[in-house]
């Protein structure tokens, strides 16, 4: 009896928008056509073959990768090494979990701000850190604006928001795994890193996989931190997707075009997590 206005509502709020952006990026449609009231024109490929032939749809899409890749391994060690350590019985670990969430739950637009103080390059905390490591060689060291280092700055910033949960997540799967097989397995001498990979690895597989899939859709859909921290700049070097889509849409005003880059960055990011869950499926434990 629920299954068809289930259906429908999912159609009308999931599926309904989406077609609806996939339509437009067929579309010459720009803000003139909401000023005069005038229908969008139908160009076929035009908008996707003028994204490519730019240069700029390509790579945003390099951005988006090395940006999504990097943040997620970096994010799944460092908080691997992170639950390990609170999983033991060291002083202090219950307070450390927590304050530790305390970089998650801060908005990103004020993640983004605190880090722009931090990263200035006359007087932010960053400055003096390079000045004191440099021994005084660097003493305005500005982060952000060099194409080098600015897609390094914002991959900094999204650990230091991504980390705290992906410890914890990981610390509850840690806690899960029985301790009466750690304990025969360390009777048989898997000690160490062999424990590890043979008997905790397998036991958190379900945790990791879910962990990982989270922080990949979150670093794909991530837009707030690189628009307040670079608007994409500079020279292109931190613009992904969703950054270009934006632009795209409501700095060019080229609806149409936006709504392309849209399309292919859905594509991609299903296409992507499919491929991550038929790499890595659930393993089964014996």
């Amino acid at each position: 009896m629920l299954l068809a206005p289930s259906v429908l509502i999912v159609t009308l709020f999931i599926i309904v928008p989406i077609l609806d952006s996939i339509c437009k990026s067929f579309t010459d449609y720009k803000i003139i056509n909401i000023i005069k009231g005038i229908a969008p024109q139908w160009n076929s490929f035009a908008n996707y073959i003028k994204l490519f032939e730019s240069g700029t749809l390509t790579a945003s899409v390099g951005v988006t990768f090395t940006f999504v890749i990097t943040t997620t391994l970096l994010s799944l060690v460092i908080g691997m090494t992170l639950a390990l350590i609170l999983n033991s019985d060291i002083k202090g670990a219950r307070f450390f979990r927590s304050v530790m969430m305390t970089p998650w739950v801060v908005p990103t637009v004020i993640s983004a701000l605190v880090w722009i103080w931090i990263y200035q390059p006359q007087y932010g905390l960053f400055r003096y850190v390079v000045n004191v490591l440099t021994f005084g060689r660097v003493s305005d060291f500005a982060m952000l604006n060099s194409s080098s280092t600015a897609l390094i700055g914002v991959i900094i910033v999204a650990l230091w928001k991504q980390i705290p949960l992906m410890t914890l997540l990981l610390l509850a799967g840690l806690q899960n795994v029985p301790s009466d097989i750690l304990e025969a397995a360390q009777l048989d001498g898997a000690n160490g890193a062999v424990g590890f990979f043979k008997i905790t690895v397998p036991y958190m597989s379900s945790v990791i996989k879910t962990s990982v899939s989270m922080i990949i859709i979150d670093n794909f859909k991530q837009f707030p931190l690189f628009w307040q921290m670079t608007s994409g700049g500079p020279n292109g070097s931190t613009t992904t997707l969703a950054v270009l889509s934006y632009k795209e849409a409501f700095i060019n005003h080229n609806f149409g075009s936006g709504a392309a880059v849209t399309t292919i960055w859905m594509l991609i990011m299903i296409v992507f997590v499919f491929l991550y869950n038929k790499l890595f499926p659930k393993a089964d434990i014996e």
